[in-house]
């Protein structure tokens, strides 16, 4: 199962610059962008109680909404885009919350797995977002995802 280890933290910190605080169950990092008026903070739960299992909590506040991402599988770094792309992988489905540099966020929610492997300009262009912003994530996931 995967865990966050001190040096996941360190290539997020690299790729958000930003720095995570030590919290008492969590790391947080608060990221601004002046520029365009916005302030978000991003906390990870590593391997905490989640009901009845352990897993991994990705929580992001923002001047107007609060989401979160239970059970995370894994993270993706883009270094070009300055973004986070953290997932979750449950029966073929995949949610993501992605994290960019300039303190903003996108959630994407039970998009199916086989839609990061498929011909993008067949898909509408409401369907064709997620698959786009989620196939970083494709190198991360089991493979029996992709027949």
């Amino acid at each position: 199962m995967f865990q966050f280890t001190d040096k996941d933290f360190q290539k997020i910190e690299a790729v958000l610059e930003g720095k995570f605080i030590n919290e008492e169950h969590s790391k947080r990092m608060v990221l601004e962008n002046s520029d365009d008026n916005r302030k978000i903070s991003l906390e990870i739960y590593n391997m905490i109680p989640i009901g009845k299992q352990h897993g991994n909590l990705i929580s992001v506040y923002t001047t107007s909404a609060h989401l979160q991402l239970h059970f995370c599988t894994g993270y993706v770094i883009s270094e070009v885009l300055g973004e986070v792309t953290f997932v979750a992988e449950l029966q073929g489905r995949l949610s993501g919350l992605i994290i960019e540099k300039g303190a903003a966020c996108s959630l994407y929610a039970n998009v199916d797995a086989q839609l990061l492997s498929g011909d993008f300009t067949r898909l509408g262009p409401e369907v064709m977002l997620s698959g786009i912003a989620l196939s970083l994530a494709e190198n991360v996931l089991p493979e029996k995802l992709f027949p």
